[in-house]
């Protein structure tokens, strides 16, 4: 099964999965299980911007940082520029937030609302470095403009 099928895959088990107009938490949590069992990801989730910051919201993976400020780290540049940022190696990354020091690589991608305010990032973090590619990109990008309807 190529990288393809697999998001493919993903993307129409959480089309399944989403309670539309549930509980976001409940939903988030079962899109990072969906893509953690689908692509196997060393750590998948989403931090919610909260004012200043990004707070953890359901993730899979190990224990994460809870708090991360916005324009700093990976996550928090991706709130701030509002565009998605791949980085080969995270220990190249200036300003980079080890939540776990066996992370090698990361994509994050911005989750927008309706009216195109950042609401999330959806964090993906590879114990490889260099995982991640176009193909992951486009297809992160895909599920978080799925996301926006959520808020």
């Amino acid at each position: 099964m190529t990288k393809e099928d697999r998001y493919e895959a993903a993307l129409r088990e959480i089309d399944v999965r989403l309670a539309k107009g549930g509980d976001l938490a409940a939903d988030l949590g079962n899109v990072a299980a969906v893509m953690k069992k689908r692509l196997d990801p060393f750590w998948i989730g989403f931090y919610f911007v909260r004012g200043d910051k990004l707070v953890l919201g359901p993730f899979q993976g190990r224990p994460a940082c809870v708090f991360l400020p916005i324009g700093r780290g990976v996550c928090g540049t991706c709130a701030a520029l509002r565009e998605t940022i791949n980085v080969p190696d995270v220990h190249a990354f200036e300003g980079h937030i080890a939540c776990d020091p066996d992370s090698k690589s990361e994509l994050v991608v911005p989750v927008f609302d309706g009216n195109g305010a950042v609401r999330a990032v959806l964090d993906m973090d590879s114990d490889r470095p260099a995982a991640f590619d176009a193909i992951d990109i486009r297809y992160a990008e895909r599920l978080a403009a799925r996301l926006a309807c959520m808020w």
